[in-house]
């Protein structure tokens, strides 16, 4: 028996598929440039950003981690020919809550020992200065032999508040 979610998930796409006239953009994103971002429910990129269908990849992860997103980067850029980065973290972000030992901790206590030996050594990649945490990741992109020299590279951080983005790199 299907879920509520499902359900509305299904309903919501019979009514966007009916006004649907997309179909015939390309594979590639038109405007060659990737959004990486968090997962956070209160964030609608193509809104927020004014990203409309096809024009760019977003990328998502909890708290937009551009090592946990470099999988996706490298297909954006190689395969797929974006030409630019935005990173974009936000205030509030639950990655600032808590530390690896918690959430390994949380592992532990909530699904067993099992799927806390399953999870040794990850790196739940938390961080505890938003800007700093911005800072880093812009770096490590630059740094990156996955990312050429010549991609673009931005940091910005992404009031949930307000709804207001500010530059930091």
């Amino acid at each position: 028996m299907a879920s509520s979610i499902q359900k509305n998930l299904a309903e919501k796409n019979a009514e966007y598929a009916s006004t649907f006239t997309k179909g015939h953009l390309a594979l590639p994103p038109a405007k060659r440039y990737l959004i990486l971002t968090c997962m956070d429910a209160r964030i609608d990129p193509a809104t927020a950003f004014g990203i409309d269908l096809g024009d760019a990849h977003v990328i998502r992860n909890a708290g937009g981690s551009a090592r946990d997103a470099q999988r996706s980067i490298v297909i954006s850029e190689q395969l797929l020919g974006t030409k630019e980065i935005v990173l974009i973290k936000h205030t509030g972000c639950g990655m600032l809550t808590f530390s690896n030992e918690d959430a390994h901790g949380l592992v532990r206590q909530n699904l067993g020992s099992g799927a806390a030996e399953e999870i040794v050594g990850l790196d739940f990649l938390p961080f505890g200065d938003l800007e700093a945490a911005v800072r880093e990741d812009v770096e490590f992109l630059r740094k990156s032999a996955t990312v050429p020299s010549d991609i673009t590279i931005s940091g910005w951080v992404y009031e949930v508040e307000t709804g207001k983005i500010r530059q930091v790199v």
